[in-house]
């Protein structure tokens, strides 16, 4: 006897048979397929197998916590005592010690320039030259008049030896007035002489001569030209004696004194000099705020003025001083403090410090021997977990 099932395929083969146009059927025959149902219980442990695996993934998560950084890396060194030196880095030129702007004290043409930038002129040599045809014409109507008041002069003194030879014979009034005659005669040819003696010195103005000996550094007129008293005509300097100038900004002028040691580099040397600070100007410049000091070398420089020079002057010596980074210290409202390592983690240390303009400060209270300075405090917080980076 057949099931349901069975009954119900039966018909359905026997409908497509019976179906018109004999043999071939219309429709395609259709096979039923029997799946197999998957037990209720092979689903459950599926579910299963994939909770726990994402149950472990979570786990692990939480156990490693990859979102959290760990210790930050820092790099740190061992504070120690050492000696330790306050410097101060300037920039400076170099200059001649005796230096004189030449400069006319007449007015005129310049009728003749023997000298060119560069020469080696002594105390005395002649410069330069200005036509001085009217002042000779000056000094020879001075002559001149000199020369009548001379005549005059002989004039009345032998009038007055004439008149004081008649003895008796001639008035005490004539006398007197012979004698008066010789005293004004006198008189003009001391005027006169003088008139000469300043047309002389004036014509000698005419001739620029070399006021030092030393190296004309800067010509700055030629032949022909017209001055005056206010025009520079050269610079003259003495460069057997060579100093370096130099500015040093106000807030550190009271630290500058003479004497001080410095070390100095030309430009274009790799080599150091040693020198020392010699002048110390007692007034700052209000315009630029800068204190004018000159150093001297302790050896003879050959050098051009005008040249840089890179100046180190060492303010203070230390036998015995502990220094950090200047990026080790943090400057809060609070004050400056720096970080030391301590069991793994960042200890804010409250310092004090001698404020300079240089990379390594010197630390005169709040850090001790063998404390572990974390070299940059950017960044680091009072208690932060840290890990000191292999050196």
């Amino acid at each position: 006897m057949e099931s349901p099932e069975q009954q119900k395929g039966s018909d359905l083969s026997a409908r497509v048979e019976a179906s018109p146009g004999g043999g071939d059927p219309r429709l395609p025959a259709v096979r039923v397929e029997r799946t197999t149902p998957v037990p209720r219980r092979s689903r459950r442990v599926w579910i299963w197998a994939v909770g726990g695996v994402v149950a472990g993934v979570a786990a692990l998560g939480l156990y490693l916590q990859p979102w959290t950084s760990g210790p930050l890396a820092v790099a740190v060194e061992t504070a120690a005592l050492a000696p330790a030196t306050r410097v101060l880095a300037v920039n400076g030129r170099i200059a001649a010690l005796h230096t004189v702007d030449v400069r006319a004290l007449v007015g005129g043409t310049l009728a003749d320039v023997p000298v060119s930038e560069g020469d080696i002129v002594d105390r005395g040599d002649e410069l330069a030259r200005i036509d001085a045809a009217a002042q000779n014409a000056i000094m020879r109507q001075a002559v001149a008049g000199l020369d009548a008041a001379l005549v005059t002069e002989a004039q009345a003194k032998d009038t007055f030896a004439r008149t004081e030879a008649l003895g008796e014979n001639v008035t005490r009034s004539a006398l007197e007035a012979a004698a008066r005659a010789v005293q004004l005669a006198e008189q003009e040819v001391a005027r006169t002489t003088a008139l000469v003696d300043q047309a002389q010195v004036q014509l000698e103005n005419y001739t620029i001569r070399a006021p030092m000996t030393g190296t004309i550094l800067a010509l700055n007129v030629e032949h022909g030209q017209s001055i005056d008293p206010m025009t520079q005509l050269m610079t003259i300097a003495d460069l057997e004696q060579l100093v370096v100038e130099t500015d040093v900004d106000e807030a550190y002028a009271t630290q500058i004194r003479a004497d001080l040691p410095a070390v100095m580099q030309l430009a274009g040397e790799t080599a150091r000099r040693d020198g020392r600070v010699a002048r110390v100007s007692q007034r700052v410049d209000a315009a630029t705020g800068g204190l004018a000091v000159t150093l001297s070398f302790d050896e003879m420089v050959r050098a051009p003025v005008g040249l840089t020079v890179t100046i180190n002057l060492i303010v203070d010596s230390l036998d015995t001083a502990i220094t950090a980074p200047r990026a080790a210290i943090q400057t809060t409202e609070a004050g400056d403090a720096v970080f030391v390592v301590t069991d793994g983690t960042a200890q804010r240390r409250p310092v004090s410090v001698v404020d300079w303009p240089a990379a390594l400060l010197i630390v005169t209270d709040g850090l001790e021997p063998g404390d572990v300075l974390i070299l940059d405090a950017t960044g680091i917080s009072d208690g932060q977990a840290v890990r000191v980076e292999a050196p």
